[in-house]
């Protein structure tokens, strides 16, 4: 069974980037470029990890992340925070995340990150 992955992310052409990789390499791939709730996400697709941008449209991506990391039902799943402004999370903090990772990004990079955080869940299962 292929491991599933929610990234919500607001650029289109990022979000539609990182879904072809993703999949191309077997994972279950839910691309959101807007999420109202982001427990309510989580729940409905069930990821095994999530990769959230950390400036959302009208909201802080690591706001959302604090949100699952806080929630008893979802604080295990991984998040990976993806940004262009690695400072402004050396400044605020991780909110929690497993990773970062910063924009312009390297695929080879965004691979192995995915793959260490899912490797990580199963440890932890």
């Amino acid at each position: 069974m292929s491991q599933k992955i929610l990234v919500v992310e607001d650029d289109y052409e990022i979000l539609n980037l990182l879904k072809d990789v993703l999949e191309r390499e077997g994972y279950e791939v839910t691309a959101l470029n807007y999420t109202e709730s982001i427990i309510k996400s989580v729940t409905q697709h069930n990821p095994d990890l999530v990769m959230l941008d950390f400036l959302l449209a009208g909201i802080n991506g690591g706001e959302l992340c604090h949100e699952i990391k806080a929630n008893p039902g979802t604080a295990l799943l991984q998040v990976i925070m993806l940004s262009a402004f690695p400072r402004v999370l050396d400044s605020l903090g991780n909110y929690g995340s497993d990773a970062f990772i910063a924009k312009p990004f390297d695929i080879a990079v965004v691979l192995k990150k995915v793959k260490e955080c899912l490797e990580d869940r199963m440890a932890h299962a």
